[in-house]
């Protein structure tokens, strides 16, 4: 069902002139929309709402004009969707989103009218909707997957995990290695009553591995959990393993239930060290590794970092009920042990 259009006798004049040439755009661009062509059907949509904000800023045309174009439009294409009020009003919030039509050719026309439009719904600034643009061109994210991307933060996580990177890679491998690790990790997937113990941790992110390596982020492959080191006359077990596509390194991440401790960096710096010498293939890149910790001090992780010489990046992960609460109440809040505490007098905790 849709409302009434105004009649065509109450149009300002020149809207029949006006008419036709969105026909003949239409018309000249419909066999490649027909055969497929996203990218066609996205530049014709930004022409449609270039030439709404013209018309109304130059002669005034209101929201009648807009519902009077979008039923003449349905009528001249009847087998065509896509001209109905709201996405003629949509078409033009899309032109006045991307102004540049290099930028629209180059970069957003690449993506689905669906994520177009989860970028005009959930972001308000023109830098976070060409960052996450960008990334959905790179990653091949669904709209599903920009829009939980989008909910989750990624843009102010990306690339903010405390490391060393500077003092411990190449230049050229520093920048992309930051780029890789995010802070804090969100796995809300474990659900609210998050894990205290490492093994439970562990156990949880790998019975949502799915999740998990979408967390982690592009180029990451899954290789072991607990993987056997012998050093020496002593066993040794690093908790998950995993090799970077893109960096062409191993990554070895260590899990706490607790907070950052100054010997975490040293003995994920001997893991690592003896990835490299049993594991590595001469051609790969060092060895990183990513430290997280259910919370860290800053001052203290720089510190920590300053004195290894292994190129180590340390992240807090959180769950969605961390994230959902106010910060003035998060320390306010018992935890989970001290209710436990309360009703049983029985006080449990994690180990390192």
């Amino acid at each position: 069902m849709f409302p009434a259009a105004p009649g065509i006798v109450e149009m300002p004049a020149g809207y029949a002139d006006w008419l036709t040439d969105i026909k003949t755009r239409i018309r000249r661009e419909r066999l490649r929309i027909v055969l497929a062509s996203n990218s066609a059907m996205l530049l014709l949509y930004w022409d449609i709402g270039q030439s709404i904000i013209a018309k109304q800023a130059a002669q005034g045309y209101g929201t009648r004009v807009v519902d009077r174009l979008a039923a003449d439009l349905r009528d001249a294409f009847p087998d065509m969707q896509g001209f109905s009020p709201r996405s003629l009003k949509y078409m033009r919030a899309f032109a006045t989103a991307w102004p540049d039509l290099d930028l629209v050719q180059r970069v957003v026309a690449q993506l689905t009218w669906g994520q177009n439009i989860t970028l005009l719904e959930k972001l308000d600034t023109p830098e976070d909707r060409l960052w996450y643009a960008a990334r959905t061109v790179e990653h091949g994210w669904s709209r599903n997957i920009l829009a939980m991307q989008i909910e989750t933060r990624a843009r102010l996580r990306h690339g903010k995990a405390q490391n060393n990177f500077p003092a411990t890679l190449p230049p050229e491998d520093s920048d992309m290695a930051a780029q890789v690790f995010k802070d804090p990790y969100l796995f809300d997937f474990l659900g609210t009553d998050a894990p205290r113990r490492e093994k439970h941790l562990e156990q949880g992110l790998l019975d949502h591995i799915q999740k998990f390596l979408l967390e982690l982020g592009q180029g990451f492959a899954f290789v072991g959990r607990q993987v056997h080191l012998e050093l020496g006359d002593d066993d040794f077990y690093l908790d998950l393993l995993f090799y970077h596509l893109k960096l062409r390194s191993y990554i070895v991440i260590e899990l706490k239930a607790r907070k950052f401790e100054p010997g975490d960096g040293a003995q994920l710096g001997m893991y690592m060290t003896a990835v490299d010498r049993l594991l590595a293939h001469p051609d790969d890149k060092p060895t990183l590794g990513l430290l997280l910790v259910r919370e860290k001090n800053r001052v203290l992780v720089e510190y920590a970092l300053g004195g290894s010489a292994r190129p180590i990046s340390v992240a807090e992960w959180e769950t969605q009920l961390t994230r959902a609460l106010p910060r003035e109440l998060q320390g306010s809040l018992p935890t989970i042990e001290e209710i436990e505490a309360e009703l049983s007098g029985d006080v449990g905790g994690g180990h390192g």
